[in-house]
């Protein structure tokens, strides 16, 4: 073993962003450790990995870690595990809930134990209904807690919460991330977010589905630049929430255009009720990302939806 290969955890890791960052720590040399209780992750998405020696696969449940048999001194420990679509937390709640309070709490005390650097995976889900058309780190958000998507955004605020707390009580290494709309390959084509929901109606030709009048925005980071926003906040010593995510903005109709340009396929827009709590602004302000790690997304979303859509043209 080299002498500075480092030992990285990865909860999640068997999920969409979570296998981009197994992919990005195993081709850096490290020895890499994925945890997944495969509850919307795909043991899928490491295959290519599990026959090489840096890379181990656990399945897993990190509200249950005391039940894995984890020995290993890690060096770095990311939390990414958590459903991230409304279809998986709305069909796992308490899950979603558990998962992202006492599952952190169980990461972060393995991370202590081990004197680890420390990453929580939130969302730009915490800023809810945004009242202001950007949002920066400052902004404490206009979130429903008792409204159907509160499992998901009251358990990252939640779990940011006791990061911090980690942080002020026990001098523990963290850092807090704030993940903006993320597309690519290994999303799963029923994954229920706008991008590969297009991707499905356009490949079956059918409708596509927009809810309410389509205005809604949202800003596309594409998986790769994410992977190495992640991967750099590893390497600051900076603790408090910092925003990835792509600042183009597009409503849910230019989205569509797009793919249908792309696809090479025009079909009609099919407009559904709009979602309760779906927010109409999604803009990251991601000044903080920049001066902190140079870090700025460099995919442009139509060279991303082409990787994306090719992905999924050779996978079904």
């Amino acid at each position: 073993m080299r002498g500075d290969m480092r030992k990285v955890l990865i909860a999640g890791g068997a999920g969409f962003i979570g296998s981009h960052l197994c992919d990005y720590y195993v081709a850096k040399g490290d020895n890499v450790f994925c945890l997944d209780n495969l509850a919307t992750g795909a043991q899928e998405n490491v295959e290519h990995l599990l026959s090489s020696p840096l890379f181990s696969f656990v399945k897993a449940d990190i509200v249950r870690l005391d039940e894995v048999p984890l020995k290993e001194d890690f060096d770095i420990v990311f939390n990414l595990a958590s459903p991230a679509s409304p279809p998986d937390y709305f069909r796992l709640p308490v899950e979603t809930l558990r998962v992202n309070s006492l599952g952190t709490e169980n990461l972060l005390e393995l991370a202590r134990r081990c004197n680890a650097k420390f990453l929580f995976t939130s969302t730009s889900e915490v800023y809810g209904d945004s009242l202001i058309p950007v949002q920066n780190e400052e902004y404490w958000g206009n979130v429903n807690s008792i409204g159907p998507r509160s499992v998901y955004d009251e358990a990252k605020r939640y779990g940011e919460a006791m990061v911090m707390a980690y942080f002020r009580k026990y001098g523990a290494d963290t850092r807090i991330v704030r993940i903006f709309n993320t597309y690519g390959p290994r999303m799963r084509l029923k994954d229920g977010r706008v991008i590969p929901n297009f991707i499905a109606q356009l490949m079956e030709k059918k409708p596509l589905t927009v809810y309410g009048d389509g205005k809604q925005t949202r800003s596309f980071c594409y998986v790769d630049d994410l992977v190495s926003g992640l991967a750099g906040m590893m390497e600051k010593d900076y603790h408090l929430p910092v925003n990835l995510g792509n600042p183009a903005e597009f409503t849910v109709l230019e989205l569509a255009e797009i793919l249908q340009k792309i696809a090479g396929v025009t079909t009609t827009i099919e407009h559904l009720p709009p979602l309760e709590d779906d927010p109409r602004r999604r803009k990251p302000d991601i000044t903080r990302a920049r001066e902190l790690l140079g870090w700025q997304p460099r995919v442009t979303l139509e060279e991303g939806l082409r990787k994306t859509l090719d992905y999924f043209k050779k996978s079904v």
